[in-house]
């Protein structure tokens, strides 16, 4: 991938990884992912962030390409995590800068993780300023999004926000820039990556909008440190951050379930009939045949959330046990919900278990039901009763 020039002076440095699938534990089947870094051209020439070590080769060439090392004065660490810092000690081998600018975290973290103290550290908070010569960056701390130690760099002569893992998505392309792509593709890749990443930190999404809105940055593009840079959508993709933050819902239902012998699918296909014929959305997720990761991205903006399972080993099924372990550490907040499932002999235990875990994450649990062995026609009719009373819920929900 060649170099490119974003804005006057300020040139993208960053890698395609096309093979990597697995992200945070979140599956990235056909999407892998960039890693974005940046050189700015000044009387200060600046590095912003580093790649993952796996691109360390691309990463350099693309350095030299744009600057002599030696002309680099400055390196800005926006986050230390490694596939942004991976090649940070070669690179302050290699540019020997005068200065490492970096959050009051970003400096704790850069000394546990490569234990350099005799690295020039400039610690910098929310409003304080670096010139560059012709260009002058603002900072600002972007604390648990996703780390305690990221933060955003804002030019304002150029109205460009590089906003770290911040309006990040992981997505390997060709293209650089949101309008060179499919936007309603790029917006599934940001809301994926909000809800598998950002989730548990909305507070702080809008906590970090306030903050911008303080320090009055008019921002016309966007250069998240995953991801295509926000040319022509800026505005959308924010209010699209913004709902997602607010966790705001649709008409829409998800069911999740895992199943042995076709019994607790059967049970999850009629409920689903039940909310369709009162109008909710639905998306069914069969554990066996998709990723947590994805259950995760509708979770979003589902109003409701169904959980089945038959009971094993007096619990649920292990897929269903690693989705509520996931969907337990993202916090979603706002929903409403249901358990249903079978089971051949004891009590049915793995209905109990799922409606305990949904109450375990504030969900307001609306109904559930059980089946021994496989339902009758009259145990369907059941669920798909269960369907339309978690369906009115979700209308009067909305309502409110």
């Amino acid at each position: 991938m060649p170099t490119l020039e974003i804005k006057k002076n300020v040139f993208w440095v960053g890698t395609v990884d096309w093979n990597l699938r697995d992200f945070h534990g979140y599956s990235l089947a056909r999407k892998g992912t960039t890693y974005n870094a940046f050189i700015v051209k000044d009387r200060k020439t600046t590095l912003f962030d580093t790649v993952n070590s796996g691109t360390r080769e691309e990463f350099f060439s693309k350095i030299r390409a744009v600057a002599d090392p030696s002309e680099i004065r400055y390196i800005v660490v926006n986050h230390v995590e490694p596939d942004h810092s991976g090649c940070l000690v070669d690179a302050v081998n290699l540019i020997k800068p005068e200065k490492i600018f970096c959050s009051p975290m970003g400096k704790e973290f850069m000394l546990s993780h490569y234990h350099r103290k005799d690295w020039p550290y400039e610690v910098v908070k929310t409003g304080d300023t670096l010139s560059l010569g012709g260009k002058t960056v603002q900072f600002i701390e972007l604390k648990m999004l996703h780390w305690p130690d990221n933060m955003g760099c804002y030019f304002k002569e150029d109205k460009l926000l590089l906003s770290s893992d911040a309006f990040g998505h992981n997505w390997a392309t060709s293209e650089r820039f949101d309008d060179q792509v499919d936007y309603d593709e790029l917006r599934s890749h940001l809301a994926n990556y909000f809800a598998n990443i950002i989730l548990p930190y909305s507070a702080n999404v809008l906590k970090a909008f306030e903050t911008i809105g303080q320090l009055g940055w008019d921002i016309d593009m966007l250069a998240p440190d995953h991801g295509v840079i926000f040319r022509s959508h800026v505005d959308k993709v924010m209010q699209a951050y913004r709902d997602f933050a607010s966790q705001k819902a649709r008409k829409k239902a998800v069911i999740v379930y895992d199943t042995m012998w076709q019994s607790t699918r059967k049970m999850a296909l009629a409920i689903a009939e039940g909310l369709i014929s009162e109008g909710v959305s639905v998306k069914l997720f069969y554990m066996k045949a998709c990723h947590h990761s994805d259950v995760m991205a509708d979770v979003l903006d589902a109003k409701a959330v169904i959980m089945g399972s038959p009971t094993f080993n007096r619990g649920v099924l292990p897929l269903m046990a690693d989705m509520l372990r996931h969907m337990e550490g993202l916090k979603p907040q706002g929903k409403i919900g249901a358990a249903f499932g079978s089971y051949g002999w004891g009590g049915g235990e793995s209905v109990a278990h799922l409606t305990q875990a949904l109450q375990a994450m504030k969900i307001e649990v609306v109904d559930s039901f059980k089946v021994r062995n496989f339902p009758t026609d009259q145990d369907l009719e059941r669920c798909a009763e269960l369907g339309r009373k978690v369906a009115r819920a979700v209308i009067d929900g909305l309502r409110e």
